[in-house]
């Protein structure tokens, strides 16, 4: 198996998995390969280092500054780990969003957490009845089955 660093055009890297460097070559240029964090599909693939298992060694301790730096990465992960609990807590109700929203607003149905799509002059229309949305862009990785 090995594990490559990848990175979008965007400049989000992760990881990827694969058989070979073959596999990751055919997935890549089939576009089967795709960001976690926006779905974009041109994919580079990063110079990585061989991760050495030395028994015994150790890590100098950072210091406070370095660990007050968020990093590029933590950052990713502690976005991704949000979108999650949020669609864990609210049901996707579609492009009925509109709708659902009017209907808890007015009390016509029970008070929930609920997501899907609207347009942009949906969102309008509901700011002007006075019911807040927030648009988060959900990477296609977290649309279906997260593994």
């Amino acid at each position: 198996m090995k594990v490559l660093n990848l990175r979008c055009a965007n400049g989000h890297g992760f990881e990827g998995w694969f058989g070979s460097d073959d596999d990751y070559m055919d997935q890549n240029g089939r576009g089967a390969v795709e960001c976690p964090l926006c779905a974009d599909k041109l994919i580079t693939r990063m110079p990585s280092a061989p991760r050495l298992n030395l028994s015994g060694a150790r890590e100098t301790p950072a210091t406070p500054t370095a660990q007050a730096e968020a990093r590029p990465a933590d950052l990713q992960a502690a976005w991704l780990q949000t979108v999650r609990e949020l669609m864990a807590k609210t049901e996707d109700v579609g492009d009925r969003f509109a709708t659902e929203a009017r209907r808890i607003h007015y009390g016509e149905t029970a008070q929930r957490g609920i997501r899907g799509q609207a347009t942009a002059e949906e969102r309008a229309a509901l700011q002007d009845e006075g019911i807040e949305t927030v648009t988060v862009p959900l990477p296609a990785a977290l649309k279906g089955p997260v593994q």
